[in-house]
């Protein structure tokens, strides 16, 4: 079984650092347009992606786990219900997500200062560091894949189709996540069938960098689960 991880808007693989350290079947693959070609502009153009590298490289049973944007893609990819697909875990993220017009307004009018704003909303603990390391990497992804992903995350609404996803779910939420707030999990493991929610408490939207070993304890359970 591949556990393959799905990043965020602005982001690259590499926010799953600490998790492809800790599963040996792990990949992190960056999106089109997050480094290299393509120009994504939905959910649904990023999960056809994500069915593209599925079937380039061979791969037949999967668990997607997304983070942010990343789950919206986990939760289109569960509602076409491809063969390959034996979980979702939705990380910090959920069927509906809309974003403040004043940060798709400042991406587009005022990137550097707007994207600052947005990474210092990336952690419960936003030391200086890793806020400058979340704005290079948007920096590094670019202001006009930047912006679409987060305007594809604005676009996408699945919330009322959520009865449909028929494998196993689990929602990870951090306890003091500003953008996503930790309500949203449980909602969203309330909606979709068998799911099952973990609020990590201490942890912001970047669950799985501010609290690795909890965020892959949950994951592993949820594996050893399915196996």
């Amino acid at each position: 079984m591949t556990l393959l991880f799905v990043h965020g808007a602005g982001c690259t693989g590499e926010v799953f650092e600490a998790q492809l350290r800790a599963f040996a079947h792990a990949q992190a693959p960056n999106l089109p347009g997050h480094l290299c070609a393509g120009a994504p502009e939905s959910i649904g153009d990023f999960a056809d992606a994500v069915n593209e590298f599925v079937r380039e490289h061979g791969l037949g049973h999967v668990v997607l786990a997304g983070h942010s944007m990343g789950a919206a893609i986990a939760i289109e990819t569960a509602l076409r219900k491809p063969a390959w697909l034996r979980g979702a875990i939705l990380i910090g993220g959920g069927p509906r997500m809309r974003v403040a017009p004043a940060f798709l307004d400042g991406l587009a009018d005022d990137f550097e200062r707007t994207a600052r704003m947005i990474a210092g909303y990336f952690f419960a603990e936003g030391s200086a560091e890793r806020v400058d390391a979340a704005l290079a990497l948007m920096r590094r992804v670019g202001q006009e894949q930047t912006l679409r992903d987060f305007r594809a995350c604005n676009d996408f609404d699945a919330l009322e189709r959520l009865e449909e996803i028929s494998v196993p779910v689990l929602a990870l939420g951090g306890e003091a996540d500003k953008l996503t707030p930790a309500k949203h999990a449980a909602a969203l493991a309330d909606r979709v069938p068998g799911a099952a929610a973990r609020i990590i408490p201490g942890a912001g939207h970047f669950v799985m960098a501010e609290r690795p070993a909890e965020t892959n304890e949950s994951i592993a359970a949820f594996l050893a689960g399915l196996s």
